[in-house]
């Protein structure tokens, strides 16, 4: 095997040191994302602040979360970054008079209406690794955002998340999605593994249970919309197929992210009882075997086809960035759970096509989207928001996949053999 296709390959060493350098890439790449505030502008292709976009609250979320990270890796300045944007969560994106985080503010400081489940799954997600990493007004920003979730966002009774309140949280939509409820799953897990408060893994499973029963109904593709009584909508934006929320049809990366993250709480809940985590894992499996096969590849050019119908032909062909960094995780997860090679080289496939057509080479990070001939496009995801999911990818694959990864990148918890 050449020194090239090594570099591919899970668990050789080439390719531990090409996710290193694409790491180390990546973290230098995002310094300049704190505004005055704290809020994290919206980043452009070289990295450059576009200071006329809205300052979000899921991405500031998502660079404290990234730059927490950073101080486990021993990465220069990024105990002042992950500073920064505990500063904007805690300052100018927290709503002191109705609780809770704006969705963001305009260039201007003005408010953007609603609040927003996933945004506050983000904030319980920054905060818990902002705790671990020891940050001041960290452990604060956590008890509030917990507390603040379980009032406004959880139903204990149906045990899923509602979606979006007005400002005031007087009104609630009637619009029920999972995108949200699939990152409070990452969020409920990491609070468990930080906390300690197991409540948050079990309410983790209830919604995966949900979502479990939803996609075996669909042949594995994952509904994604719903009515307030979660009343699957399979119909929802038809006519505005590629939002960047709320797209029509199923999301294989979705369902490839479930996988994983249905993995890490099948391990982290069933521990040694194999005969219990077997439905879940194989429940996994398929969802990331329906993803791939409905995707990647689907148009006769190497890449994740952002959506399909029902029946799994493709919508939307772009390919966003995320779906990659999602199914290189989840591949890696899976090899090193089942043990089964045809994951390793599916890894080694998105490994290359990664290096091929959605790194960077000139100015860093990952190219955000791409049409279907893998040329770069910005219609949905113009310049580079954000490096959660990317940074994400270049850790996954070699730590433990029953923990948190801020909790296994701290511990230095590699999976077993790796």
């Amino acid at each position: 095997m050449g020194e090239t296709a090594k570099k591919y390959q899970l668990d050789t060493e080439e390719n531990k040191s090409f996710l290193k350098e694409i790491r180390e890439n990546l973290l230098s790449f995002g310094h300049r994302f704190p505004s005055p505030g704290g809020g994290s502008y919206y980043l452009g292709d070289d990295g450059t602040p576009w200071k006329e976009r809205n300052r979000e609250t899921w991405i500031t979320s998502r660079m404290a979360h990234v730059y927490s990270l950073g101080i486990f890796l021993g990465h220069e300045e990024s105990e002042e970054l992950v500073d920064a944007a505990l500063k904007g969560l805690r300052g100018e994106l927290h709503d002191i008079k109705n609780g809770g985080w704006y969705a963001g503010l305009t260039e201007k400081g003005e408010i953007l209406p609603t609040k927003q489940c996933y945004a506050h799954a983000f904030v319980i997600l920054a905060a818990s690794s902002g705790v671990l990493a020891g940050r001041p007004g960290a452990e604060e920003l956590l008890k509030e955002a917990l507390a603040l979730y379980d009032l406004r966002f959880w139903n204990e009774e149906e045990g899923l998340s509602c979606d979006t309140w007005n400002t005031e949280f007087s009104v609630l939509d009637d619009y029920r999605g999972l995108n949200a409820n699939m990152h409070t799953v990452e969020a409920f897990l990491a609070a468990a593994d930080v906390t300690g408060d197991e409540k948050y893994r079990i309410r983790a499973g209830r919604i995966i249970d949900h979502v479990l029963g939803w996609a075996a109904e669909n042949n594995w593709r994952i509904p994604e919309h719903f009515t307030k009584e979660w009343i699957a909508d399979l119909e929802c934006n038809k006519d505005h197929p590629d939002d960047p929320f709320k797209p029509y049809g199923a999301t294989p990366g979705h369902g490839i992210e479930w996988a994983r993250l249905i993995t890490q709480w099948t391990l982290s809940t069933y521990k040694e009882d194999t005969q219990g985590a077997e439905r879940y894992l194989n429940a996994a499996e398929n969802l990331y075997q329906r993803a791939i096969k409905d995707a990647w590849n689907a148009d006769g050019a190497p890449g994740i086809a952002y959506t399909t119908d029902w029946e799994g032909k493709p919508v939307v062909h772009d390919r966003m960035h995320w779906t990659l960094a999602e199914a290189i995780n989840t591949s890696s997860v899976l090899y090193h759970v089942t043990g089964k090679t045809d994951y390793a080289e599916d890894y080694a496939k998105f490994m290359q096509y990664l290096d091929n057509k959605v790194l960077d080479h000139v100015n860093g990070s990952w190219f955000h989207q791409l049409d279907r001939n893998n040329q770069v496009i910005g219609t949905v995801w113009p310049g580079k928001s954000d490096l959660y999911h990317a940074l994400q990818a270049t850790l996954i694959p070699y730590y433990a996949p029953e923990l948190s990864i801020a909790v296994s990148v701290k511990n230095n918890t590699t999976g077993q053999g790796r």
